[in-house]
């Protein structure tokens, strides 16, 4: 993918702030040449400058402005690499039976047409050149279940991971990558004030996830290093999934913080063993 007689370039929507902003100081870090787009008209050319990017004012649900920005990058540094679709909002939230049809025409117009446009116009770019290159598409472990986000977000990250699938097997002859991130909760101005608090008992990882550390994700993903990655979503989630629902507070915490062990026979007629732990 990368011919390294020249910097390789990427293209990086909702680069203003959060996952996003940390996604281009990575790439930019690595010598990448990075086009930051962002909605934000304050935030989006402040972080170009502070990080020596360039800026193009991009609403990710307009097919003109998302074709726009590909075709600056491609003009301005011959070629593109990498398409980072970030750019998101939190959405409609609110019970499905209030939600208004507006609400969650936008959100998925964001989240998931936001998308589809980066990686249609990024890959005819690429395939045009003839080289290769990386998608990697920001999701969310919102995506998973119910319950992880509001309504239309999580089926819009839904609808995301199935996008990517989709687009890695279509475009796999190409040698074009499509991968997928799903962080979990990062400190970022979209989550809140104090994720830490929120987090409490429900992460197994003692600390707070930054944008940082999925910025790392994505850069491994837009570089050759993943050469032979395509199709995935990793999940950046601090054991979050891993740790499932979390229920034990339901049923008087975890046994394993209260010093018992032992094994539950459910309905089986058979009565639980429990003991106390080393």
């Amino acid at each position: 993918m990368v011919d390294h007689g020249a910097p390789p370039v990427a293209l990086v929507t909702g680069g203003g702030s959060g996952i996003g902003r940390a996604t281009v100081a990575r790439l930019r870090a690595a010598e990448w040449s990075v086009l930051l787009a962002d909605l934000n008209p304050e935030t989006g050319p402040r972080a170009a400058d502070d990080l020596g990017a360039a800026f193009e004012r991009v609403d990710v649900a307009e097919e003109a402005q998302v074709e726009a920005a590909v075709a600056r990058c491609v003009a301005e540094y011959g070629r593109i690499d990498a398409v980072v679709n970030n750019a998101g909002v939190g959405g409609a939230f609110g019970a499905l039976t209030d939600l208004a049809v507006e609400d969650w025409d936008y959100t998925f117009a964001v989240l998931v047409r936001g998308v589809f446009l980066g990686v249609k116009h990024g890959a005819r770019a690429m395939r045009a050149a003839g080289a290769g290159g990386a998608i990697v598409n920001v999701a969310s472990i919102a995506a998973y279940g119910g319950g992880a986000g509001p309504q239309a977000y999580s089926a819009a990250k839904a609808a995301v991971l199935n996008l990517t699938r989709v687009a890695a097997v279509e475009l796999a002859e190409d040698r074009i990558r499509v991968n997928a991130v799903c962080p979990g909760v990062i400190a970022t101005p979209l989550v809140g004030r104090d994720p830490a608090r929120a987090l409490d008992g429900v992460q197994p990882w003692p600390e707070v996830g930054r944008p940082e550390d999925v910025a790392e994700v994505i850069a491994f993903l837009c570089d050759d290093a993943s050469r032979f990655v395509t199709g995935e979503e990793i999940t950046v989630d601090g054991g979050l999934t891993a740790a499932g629902p979390r229920i034990h507070a339901a049923y008087g915490g975890d046994p394993r913080k209260r010093g018992l062990t032992g094994v539950n026979r459910g309905t089986t007629g058979e009565p639980p063993t429990i003991r106390s732990g080393r």
